[in-house]
């Protein structure tokens, strides 16, 4: 008979967990308070315009389809993406456009002819990207921070080593000032921190390994849009043999002489050999593990940031957009204070515009386009929503008419929106932090919580909240890690 094992949650980890235990024989059950799984990689329709909702640039592609690989499949007949030419185009109120083009000399030569940073010091920089991302993707990435004995493996051996190359005593901010000196090219580069919802100016400049993946190793998108990531990973889970339980709600998890016993659902109380926990980990501790200490340290530390999301239905055709697009504040340094320090949104937040219609036609009416438009703002700690999500949307439009030379309201034909509220309720995040703890800190990485618990046994952690952080890539990658330490059944 197969040992049994639950997944709690259906996000990419979740998925992803339970793809990679029933390829190891286990059988397995996920149980989902949501209608359909996804978590925050989910999808709304309405007024004939389709939205992702969560997750919108595609990096690591080869961590979706090694889970086909994993199964005996051929990837490409269950999953298809396409590379993209430039991952982003950025625009400032002075006029200036940049696009992030694939090619690396192209987009070098580009900022090189509109700013004061040559092309030699764009070069440099993703070099330096890439090797950092060399010297430290298999720490803190595709492996436990939480194993000593993995800190006598070479690449933990070799990354200690070359400690001095990482840059983790110095921010983001200030290497990247050092680095190019033009405040619009230290902006561009500055904005990776929001990636895993944190703060340029805090976060150690080892995260500049985040613009290697977009530039170096290239930005894609799958072909029918975001949420065909997990339609497809979800539909292979299927086939494997992986039973999912939707509108049902884990109430607690059985813990028996420090080990996994089973747990209580849709109040039937169910046995299982092993569980996976893909739920934030401040709501699992507070919610369904009720017995056992929460690590406090979780509590004392920052979050991170949150998202305002707007979905409009636009009825016109905006050509000077591409599918990604970022128009900067003029301040950013007061903005990260805003979202931080003062836990507020101040009146000139950065805006991402997101179009998948570009790449997906179907997504939109046509002659029309689908935007997800987003500012990121705080956790919520009871702020007064109503208020800031109505100053908020007047401040974009605004933004929008400054920097694209048009009045956006007219051409709004549907709406919908999601804020921290609707985030925490949504996806059971803590708070609404879309990415559980920031990196405001340059022990941030070995503060998040292992993707096991030595005082029970056949618990594991997935997910965004736990190492080694939110955003898909890194999702996966808890997956991965957890595979790892899981015996076959």
């Amino acid at each position: 008979m197969k040992q049994k094992s639950a997944v709690i949650g259906s996000g990419v980890a979740g998925i992803a967990s339970a793809i990679r235990l029933a390829a190891k024989g286990y059988s397995v059950e996920v149980f989902e308070q949501a209608p359909a799984p996804g978590g925050k990689l989910s999808e709304r329709r309405h007024g004939g315009f389709r939205f992702d909702t969560g997750p919108s640039l595609f990096t690591l592609p080869e961590l979706v389809t090694e889970l086909f690989e994993l199964c005996g499949k051929n990837p490409r007949n269950y999953f298809t993406y396409n590379r993209l030419a430039a991952s982003c185009r950025y625009f400032w109120e002075d006029g200036t456009v940049i696009n992030a083009w694939h090619n690396s000399k192209d987009f070098a030569n580009e900022v090189a002819q509109k700013t004061k940073v040559s092309a030699g010091q764009i070069n440099k920089f993703l070099k330096k990207s890439r090797r950092l991302y060399e010297l430290t993707n298999q720490v803190f990435v595709f492996n436990s921070l939480h194993k000593w004995h993995n800190f006598l493996q070479p690449a933990y051996r070799k990354s200690l080593f070359h400690l001095h190359e990482l840059d983790v005593f110095t921010s983001m901010h200030t290497k990247n000032k050092r680095w190019f000196g033009d405040p619009k090219i230290v902006q561009l580069f500055d904005r990776y921190a929001t990636y895993n919802g944190s703060n340029p100016y805090k976060t150690p400049a080892t995260l500049n390994i985040i613009p290697h993946l977009e530039h170096n190793t290239g930005a894609f998108f799958p072909a029918k849009g975001m949420y065909q990531i997990v339609t497809s990973l979800a539909g292979l889970a299927k086939e494997m043999g992986v039973q999912f339980h939707f509108n049902t709600a884990v109430e607690s998890v059985k813990v028996q002489n420090s080990r996994v016993k089973g747990l209580l659902a849709g109040g039937e109380t169910l046995d299982f050999d092993l569980i996976v926990s893909d739920v934030d980990v401040v709501n699992l501790y507070r919610t369904l593990l009720p017995g056992v200490p929460f690590p406090k340290k979780q509590l004392s530390l920052e979050r991170s940031s949150s998202a305002l999301i707007f979905y409009w239905g636009i009825n016109k055709n905006f050509p000077e957009l591409s599918l990604h697009n970022i128009l900067f504040s003029r301040d950013y340094h007061n903005e990260f204070q805003q979202i931080f320090g003062e836990k507020t949104i101040g009146d000139d937040p950065t805006v991402y515009v997101f179009i998948s219609a570009r790449e997906v036609p179907d997504d939109a009416p046509a002659g029309q386009e689908n935007w997800y438009v987003m500012i990121n703002v705080p956790e919520n700690t009871g702020q007064n929503w109503d208020a800031l999500v109505h100053k908020a949307r007047k401040n974009i439009v605004e933004k929008i008419k400054r920097v694209l030379g048009v009045d956006i309201e007219p051409h709004i034909v549907t709406e919908s929106h999601a804020d921290p509220r609707s985030i925490e309720t949504d996806t059971g995040s803590y708070r609404g932090a879309l990415y559980g703890l920031s990196s405001n800190s340059r022990f941030a990485a070995f503060y998040r919580h292992p993707n096991f618990k030595k005082s029970i046994k056949n618990l594991y952690f997935t997910g965004g909240s736990v190492h080694p952080g939110g955003g898909i890539p890194l999702c996966l990658a808890s997956a991965r890690i957890i595979d790892k330490e899981i015996p076959s059944a």
